[in-house]
């Protein structure tokens, strides 16, 4: 079922595509009913504005299913103004500043996140992993950088 799941989303980006170069990141994301908890968070956390800037970023985005697999209570404790910190903590460790494309990638690479610790990429069996989280569809383009949905939350070491 999740591989179902998982093929039917990976459709779905390549398909909409070309349309997503002419959206920015949050405009992508919006339109991607796979990515509204990513969406509803990145409202929360006030990043929407950051989000539809300029850029370039990369952005691991995990899906709903992603979200709703975080231990019991996590999502609503971040979701709550009081720990608007902690989720834009999260959510900028899930940004790496300037476009890179899956491409970019190499087996045990590092890369600085927004939120200031580093992810790591690992590339085995013919997967590619940020942090743990598998990408399940790669280098979906957006007018201010790129989207690589993931399969998880990750989480910064700072927080774990």
């Amino acid at each position: 079922m999740r591989s179902a799941l998982g093929a039917i989303l990976l459709m779905t980006l390549t398909v909409s595509q070309s349309q997503a170069q002419s959206k920015d990141i949050v405009d992508l994301a919006v339109g991607n009913e796979n990515l509204s908890t990513l969406v509803a968070a990145v409202k929360a956390g006030g990043l929407v504005e950051t989000l539809k800037g300029e850029g370039p970023f990369t952005v691991f985005a995990p899906t709903d299913e992603a979200f709703a697999a975080l231990p019991k209570g996590t999502l609503e404790m971040l979701l709550k103004p009081e720990n608007k910190d902690k989720l834009v903590a999260v959510l900028t460790y899930h940004v790496v500043s300037g476009k890179v494309m899956s491409t970019d990638l190499s087996n045990g690479q590092k890369a600085k996140t927004v939120q200031g610790e580093n992810v790591s990429v690992d590339i085995s069996y013919g997967n590619v992993k940020i942090s743990g989280a598998k990408v399940i569809a790669a280098d979906v383009k957006a007018s201010n950088g790129v989207v690589h949905v993931i399969d998880k939350v990750i989480l910064p070491p700072s927080m774990q």
